[in-house]
């Protein structure tokens, strides 16, 4: 990678702070468009900060940052297997600026979840990849993962989500 920097033992790997919540906030938004989903990008700062600091946080987040400039996040939470009987840990997302990829700095925020699941007791950690992906699906095959081609993620929103409620 011609424009990589290689500095993996200089970024800071670390729990989010509240003063993180913008920097976050924009990587997400880098992140859509990535993905070329930014249209479905509705969450602002404030949404963000409530999730990972109210009174009832539904998230946790783990940044990278390289002089004090986040430069790649991890957003997770706890889920639960019925048939393990133990939590796991589940990656909602992970991005890390291009400019910083090649660095190691993705592998060492899921080597930094990975121990953290196991600290928690945790039975295993998971995410989704975009089928596309093919850079991100061999990496985190690298790292010893397995893709389940057979399960498929299945979501209801919006007017769906409202019919299904009110039936």
């Amino acid at each position: 990678m011609t424009d990589a920097i290689a500095y993996p033992a200089a970024a800071v790997i670390r729990p989010a702070r509240a003063d993180d919540v913008t920097a976050i906030h924009a990587l997400i938004g880098e992140l859509a468009d990535f993905e070329q989903l930014r249209e479905m990008l509705v969450a602002s700062a404030a949404d963000l900060a409530l999730a990972l600091f109210g009174p009832q946080p539904a998230i946790e987040a783990r940044v990278a940052t390289v002089d004090d400039e986040v430069i790649a996040y991890a957003l997770f939470f706890t889920n639960f297997s019925s048939f393990l009987g133990r939590r796991g840990l589940y990656l909602e997302d992970l991005y890390v600026r291009p400019a910083h990829r090649g660095t190691r700095i993705g592998k060492r925020l899921l080597a930094d979840l990975a121990a953290l699941a196991l600290a928690r007791g945790c039975a295993r950690f998971e995410w989704c990849v975009l089928d596309w992906n093919q850079s991100a699906i061999a990496f985190y095959e690298s790292l010893g993962a397995t893709v389940l081609k057979e399960w498929r993620i299945v979501r209801v929103t919006g007017t769906a989500l409202e019919t299904l409620a009110a039936s």
